[in-house]
Formats: structure tokens, sequence, C-alpha cells
């Protein structure tokens, strides 16, 4: 008999529901990937903003993004029509949004926004969009220049003005990138950018990105995903950091090592092999829970959950 693998989890553990959604589960069997997802709780219920590349174009689209909603946080039901699709933000130029994937959602007051990429000659732009009821959506405008991929909001203003990460490249071909801080009086009009967190840790040497930042008691509560690349492939982990409530550009709190790396082989082998790749996470206070939804490989969607109140003592003592 095969020995069974155990798998070394610190902190973040992972569902035994895992995958919890796949491309089987997509309707119409047009799925090709269900990944990397938003995520947040709305009317009582979890809701998933899912990544799903489509074996062929769909509506003229290879990938969008589709609304998933669940009552236990288990098992969903997923929308067959995209929430986020195509659109014609820079007329003359059709091929400016035809991958649509990866959205950061954030809650600010009654209004859900999206930021995602919009796929352009020198790298990805920053797009948002927004919406009260994950029926209908709004175009708001192109937000960044490239090459920004990952993008996304603080659930609110800190000293009257809106806030968000960004992860630039500096160039199209150096991959490296760091997570940086800018302001906006108005969601549209984007400066001051500062740098909070470099590509310089031990398993994330090639570069890092960000998801929603948490408001807990002991600071902004952030999971960003690290990759290191060596010989072989790249890794994508998950870590987490804590920063000032008024400054977030202040570290107050950082983990030295992943709280979520590849072991599973749903997360090992796929389309992009050794991959956990979160887009936010929710979490609870009251019942000390902390809940990611997470890419797994490329290919699926898959959840790990832990104590917010561990995480956040892990931030504190480096760990």
């Amino acid at each position: 008999m095969a020995k069974e693998k155990v798998l070394n989890e610190f902190i973040l553990h992972r569902s035994e529901h895992n995958p919890l959604i796949s491309p089987t589960d997509f309707p119409g069997g047009i799925a090709d990937s269900v990944m990397n997802c938003g995520q947040v709780m709305h009317e009582g219920k979890v809701v998933l903003l899912v990544a799903v590349v489509y074996r062929g174009r769909y509506n003229g689209a290879e990938a969008g993004i589709h609304v998933a909603t669940s009552e236990d946080g288990i098992h969903f039901d997923i929308n067959p029509e995209p929430l986020c699709k195509p659109v014609d933000w820079a007329p003359g130029w059709k091929e400016m949004d035809r991958w649509v994937i990866d959205p950061r959602l954030t809650k600010i007051d009654d209004t859900y926004y999206i930021m995602r990429p919009g796929q352009c000659p020198g790298g990805p732009v920053a797009l948002l969009e927004k919406t009260k009821d994950f029926k209908t959506l709004e175009y708001m405008s192109c937000v960044s220049l490239p090459a920004n991929r990952v993008p996304c909001l603080f659930p609110e203003k800190i000293n009257g003005m809106y806030v968000r990460f960004d992860r630039p490249y500096a160039v199209k071909n150096t991959p490296q990138g760091g997570i940086w801080l800018s302001y906006s009086p108005d969601l549209i009009h984007w400066g001051n950018h500062k740098p909070v967190l470099m590509p310089w840790g031990a398993f994330y040497g090639l570069k890092v990105g960000p998801t929603p930042p948490i408001k807990t008691k002991d600071g902004w509560l952030e999971i960003f995903h690290g990759v290191w690349r060596n010989c072989a492939n790249d890794r994508y982990s998950l870590s987490a950091m804590l920063l000032d409530l008024e400054d977030p550009t202040k570290i107050i709190g950082k983990m030295e090592s992943w709280i979520l790396t590849p072991q599973a082989d749903y997360e090992r082998l796929g389309n992009v092999n050794n991959v956990v790749f979160a887009c936010g996470a929710i979490a609870d206070e009251e019942k000390d829970e902390i809940r990611v939804y997470y890419g797994a490989a490329d290919e699926h969607v898959c959840l790990a959950t832990g104590s917010l109140s561990e995480l956040i003592d892990a931030c504190k003592k480096g760990l």
C-alpha cells in the first residue's frame, strides 16, 4: 500500500473538500480553468468572483469572471454568464481586454469595487468596476499605466484618501516586482506612490503581490503571494504581514515563512504547476477565523482556513 503523503501545513489548513471548484463543475463544459477569485461575504453568503479561462472563445472572450455563491462556504452555485467580461474601454483597441481574470474585490460603504487587469502591449493595466448586487456591473475607468499587475483597494479611506496597493514592474522584460502604495481623492486619480515590500525574501526572490487588506484591531492584515524561481520552475506561495492602521507603509510585523505553499497534488500539478494564488481572504474576528479561497495550479478553486489571532501573532513574531 502506498504511503499517504503528509502535508507540512503552517497556520492555514486545507479543506478536506478540496478542490471545491474544478473545470468540470462549470456549467456547459466550456471551462479549461476555474481559479483565482475575489471573495467577500454578501447577504450572509460567501460570494466568489471566479476567474474562468474558457476552452475556446466564449462570447468573444478568452476568459471571464463569474459569480459563485455558497450558503456553507463549501458547495457553490456558479452563474454561467460572466459578471465581468471584455469592456471597450479603449475605443479602437479591441484586443485590450480579452483576458478577464484575477479580480481583487473590496467593499467600501455599500459598494463592491473590482480591480482587475486589462491586457495591453507593455503589460497589464488596472481596470476598475463596481457593483452593489453582483448582478449588474458598472465600468469606471482604467486607473493605471502598464505594467501594473495586481492593484487592490483598502476597504476604507485613511486620512481622507482612498488607498490601494500596486505591483508595478520596472520594465516589461523585468519580471521582478514589489508592492507599492498609492493614494487617491476619487478612486480614479492616483499618486503619492511609496514602496512597501520588495521581493527580497527567502521564498519570494522574484516578485510579490498583494490582496485587499483586512482591518483588525492590531493593524492591517495583508495576505500576499511570493514567487521563488529556481533552475526548474517558479513556485507561488502565500504569506502575511501586519501594517500600521494610520500609515500602512509601516510594516509592524511580517512573517519570514510561508503560510501555504504548493504541496498537495492539485497545487503541484495543473495548467501551471506549483501555484497557490490568492486574490483575497475573509476574516471573522468573533470566530477567530480566516478563510482563504485560492487558486491551485491555475486550474481549481480551493480553501484553506486558520486562526486569525494565530496569523496576526505570527506576523508580530516574524515566524
